[in-house]
């Protein structure tokens, strides 16, 4: 998937390999205050090689710039959504929407019939994201994050292509 934007360089969704671990770590240190340290992302990217289409990790560049990053792996039916990063920059105009459509893409293709994750119950800009694409919450985990936050399990029932 890509489109262009008026004056940018092409925006490009493509599977990560270990050669991205860098920039994602970049990514992720922007994002979180408390992400996944370098050999974290060595390990997911990694994964891929290994257990094939059981893990997928996706990114969004502009041009040669890593923008966006989802990262699922599939557990039997269910896609388990484990992140989607999107530099602070370039946020809301759809770069989380694509890369995340493009992974629940791919989990139904290789034979997921649900996708679901966690998230804060205070970010509403997920929140609506989500809700959006069809997730809708089924649980709630009660100080799940380092802060103290509340998560909310969130459950979509894929069918053929989303976004």
């Amino acid at each position: 998937m890509s489109i262009e934007g008026a004056g940018q360089h092409e925006l490009k969704t493509q599977r990560l390999s270990p050669i991205h671990a860098e920039a994602c770590h970049q990514l992720d240190r922007l994002c979180r205050p408390r992400g996944w340290d370098l050999r974290q992302w060595h390990q997911d990217l990694e994964a891929q090689d290994i257990e094939g289409p059981g893990r997928c990790v996706l990114g969004v560049l502009r041009g040669s710039e890593l923008v966006a990053v989802a990262s699922g792996w599939l557990i039997l039916d269910e896609l388990q959504i484990l992140l989607v990063l999107v530099h602070p920059a370039q946020r809301r105009i759809g770069l989380a929407r694509m890369v995340l459509s493009e992974l629940m893409r791919e989990g139904h293709e290789r034979g997921a019939s649900g996708a679901t994750l966690e998230v804060a119950a205070s970010n509403t800009a997920a929140l609506g994201l989500y809700g959006s694409l069809g997730f809708r919450s089924t649980g709630r985990r009660r100080g799940y994050y380092r802060d103290g936050q509340d998560a909310l399990i969130q459950w979509c029932q894929l069918q053929g292509t989303t976004g």
